[in-house]
């Protein structure tokens, strides 16, 4: 397989001329390139007014390889054959390079371009691309492939500095112009060499270095100093630096992307990553006539698929083809909130944080998804945060314009207070991971940091419901605090200026993001209650909770294997029928992995419920209490989490509770039936303490939500988290 290498445009503040005179100083040794051993002219061709002139060289270069790949070789040094063509008149230098050594076996192909920068007369162009084939080496081919690109980018690191050394060398000399080539009587114009003032001179033809009297002005040498690119250019933020609407039209279809520019617009990236971007933009430039994505959008894509071209132009197109497809790219334009978004979704943008990235506030526990859900529908919602996303990347843009640096992605801040068993909705989960696979597929890399403030009891249980749907790259930008943790140092301040805080996180900043809330059944749309709650049926296919029985004298327990110190359990059940008590055990002794079954008629396969505890084990000798035993009634739901401070065998235990013990009861069945979820999580997914993740009873059922009381559920709820 080929491969192919391609650097973005370096430029030189300094007129052609002036470059060709130090490129010529690295010949035939240069002391700054200690792998280039010398070279030799093969061939040295002047046209007859010296305008033109081409000479090949035989290059040696010494091999920076592993000693046995030298020895296997037989050889400690490879020949290079160089051709370079100088047209003077029209101030381009074209170099064409291949390997003579090994080249049945490897092909290396490079070919650099000197020009006149299309803008501006005074400054040079220098552009690199090179191939490379490997047919077979030796058994060593990978070695080969990142010798020659440790090669290949050391040189494209080494080239500019031995450039600009040579010409600051012949600054010093008083080497400060040569005037371009002129056609007038047929000879070559002055270079200037030595002081100018001295009326010292050389005369030269057909390439031959000649010295004449010629006096600079300071005028005119303050003019050849280098300068930036300025008014006198288009600048290069003109060439895609714009977020919102990530296609426009391109004014020249050959326009290229210059080292300059993308360290001041996209960041620094290594000649690897540089040199995958051009061949990307390349390629939408031959196959998207008119119109390509902007660089940072192209960049995210590679980004996201670690500079893989192919993945990541699979990735692009697929973006592409979605944003055509719905129109996005007119979305800000078009896009008006519906009216229960607009009053009851909790979000919007904030300020920025300290590095200059748009910040996004999301009151995620004041919002009711249910409601949200029942008013607008899924793909109004969708077409919302598709909305935010894109407004997020025009402020990307403007923040790197008022800044000077690049801001390629967004804070945000998700508020977890009023988190509760509500948001758990399967409905609502199904249409969260919808959003998470849409902003996922065509918004990679647009995440600076993500920021998940007062966790209550039952984020673990969201979080590893939705985590698996979150690339991980992404994921790697959370930073979750519980409690109180995001206050002080090594909290929010970290981030956001102190100034910026939002009054509802003890800030003292206004924030005018919506507060949330339940939405009014009057803003419903018309849909079947029992259509939209199909899906929560603890029996169906997809859902990730189990029912089980606790019958008088067969507790319901399940086995935990903490790995080690620092591990968290955590749970979330419902009572279904009847009253349990709940508790959490450490057993001190090797538990079997086949538990005792106890059969109870109407269970889902006959199973009622599961025994790991031995009857004849003893507390404080077999076992250990690690939650105090907790007495749940009929419809409660609870939350909670245990942080372990040793590795070991767990059991979670819930026991049949006779509520009316003393009396005599002939509708007694003595069994309750429970719904539950349990996961085990690593400490360190955990941000400071874990002091808010404590278990947490609550008489607001997740049933309750199928009842037209749901206002009722939540405002007798007696979960501390609310």
């Amino acid at each position: 397989m080929v491969q192919k290498y391609q650097s973005p445009v370096r430029v030189y503040k300094y007129p052609f001329e002036l470059v060709m005179a130090a490129y010529e100083k690295r010949f035939p040794t240069c002391k700054m390139i200690p792998v280039f051993l010398g070279s030799d002219v093969l061939l040295h061709n002047v046209s007859d007014d010296g305008a033109v002139q081409i000479i090949e060289r035989r290059c040696y270069l010494a091999i920076d390889a592993p000693y046995l790949l030298k020895k296997i070789v037989g050889v400690d040094q490879v020949c290079f054959i160089q051709k370079n063509s100088l047209d003077r008149r029209a101030r381009t230098l074209n170099i064409e390079a291949h390997n003579e050594s090994f080249s049945n076996r490897v092909l290396i192909q490079e070919h650099c371009f000197y020009s006149v920068h299309p803008e501006n007369p005074s400054w040079t162009c220098f552009e690199q691309d090179a191939s490379l084939d490997i047919k077979s080496f030796f058994g060593f081919e990978s070695t080969v492939e990142k010798i020659a690109m440790k090669q290949y980018t050391a040189n494209i690191k080494k080239g500019k500095e031995v450039i600009e050394f040579y010409i600051n060398e012949l600054l010093s000399e008083g080497v400060t112009y040569i005037p371009p080539w002129s056609d007038s009587e047929g000879q070559t114009n002055p270079v200037v060499i030595g002081n100018a003032a001295s009326g010292m001179t050389r005369s030269s033809s057909a390439g031959e270095t000649c010295d004449v009297s010629i006096t600079v002005s300071p005028a005119t040498q303050s003019a050849l100093r280098p300068r930036m690119l300025g008014s006198g250019s288009r600048s290069s933020l003109d060439l895609g630096a714009s977020a919102g609407n990530i296609a426009s039209e391109v004014e020249d279809a050959t326009a290229k992307l210059d080292t300059d520019y993308i360290q001041r617009c996209l960041g620094e990236l290594t000649p690897y990553q540089e040199s995958k971007l051009v061949q990307l933009k390349k390629w939408l430039q031959d196959t998207h006539k008119g119109k390509i994505p902007k660089d940072p959008h192209i960049l995210r894509f590679l980004k996201a698929r670690d500079f893989n071209i192919e993945k990541g132009r699979e990735m692009l197109c697929h973006s592409l083809a979605w944003r055509k497809l719905h129109n996005v790219d007119r979305l800000l334009s078009t896009y008006e909130p519906p009216l229960a978004i607009q009053k009851y979704f909790p979000g919007g943008w904030h300020y920025y944080d300290k590095d200059g990235r748009p910040l996004y506030i999301l009151r995620l526990g004041q919002m009711d998804v249910k409601g949200l859900v029942k008013s607008v529908g899924y793909e109004s919602i969708l077409r919302h945060v598709v909305s935010v996303n894109e407004k997020g990347l025009r402020l990307c843009e403007e923040s790197t314009k008022r800044r000077g640096h690049p801001v390629t992605n967004c804070t945000c801040i998700i508020d977890l207070e009023g988190l509760s068993m509500r948001h758990l909705w399967r409905p609502g989960i199904k249409g969260l991971l919808r959003v998470i696979e849409v902003v996922e597929a065509n918004y990679p890399e647009t995440m600076g940091f993500l920021l998940i403030v007062r966790a209550p009891r039952v984020f673990p249980v969201l979080w590893t419901l939705v985590s698996p749907f979150i690339d991980e790259r992404t994921r790697d930008k959370f930073l979750i605090y519980g409690g109180k943790d995001y206050q002080g140092m090594g909290g929010l301040v970290d981030y956001i200026d102190k100034n910026f805080i939002p009054d509802f996180l003890d800030g003292d900043c206004y924030c005018g993001v919506p507060e949330g809330g339940m939405v009014p059944k009057s803003m419903y749309i018309a849909t079947s209650e029992e259509e939209i709650d199909k899906d929560r049926s603890p029996d169906g296919p997809d859902n990730i909770y189990h029912t089980a029985y606790a019958v008088k004298d067969f507790p319901h327990e399940v086995l935990i294997q903490v790995p080690q110190k620092g591990s968290v359990i955590t749970w979330d059940f419902d009572i279904l029928k009847g009253d349990v008590t709940f508790t959490l055990l450490r057993c001190r002794h090797a538990v079997s992995s086949q538990p005792h079954e106890h059969h109870v008629a109407g269970a889902a396969g006959g199973v009622g419920s599961m025994q790991y505890i031995d009857k004849h084990w003893t507390v404080g000798i077999d076992v250990s209490i690690v939650q105090p035993p907790l007495v749940c009634r009929d419809g409660d739901s609870i939350q909670g989490s245990h942080v372990t401070n040793q590795a070991g065998s767990y059991v979670l235990q819930w026991k049949y509770f006779d509520s009316a013990k003393g009396s005599f009861d002939l509708l007694s069945t003595h069994k309750s039936k429970v719904m539950y979820y349990t996961e085990i999580l690593h400490s360190e997914q955990f941000k400071g303490s874990m002091t808010s993740l404590q278990s947490c009873h609550s008489s607001f059922s997740q049933l309750s939500l199928t009842n037209n009381s749901a206002h009722s559920s939540i405002t007798h709820s007696s979960c501390p988290s609310r």
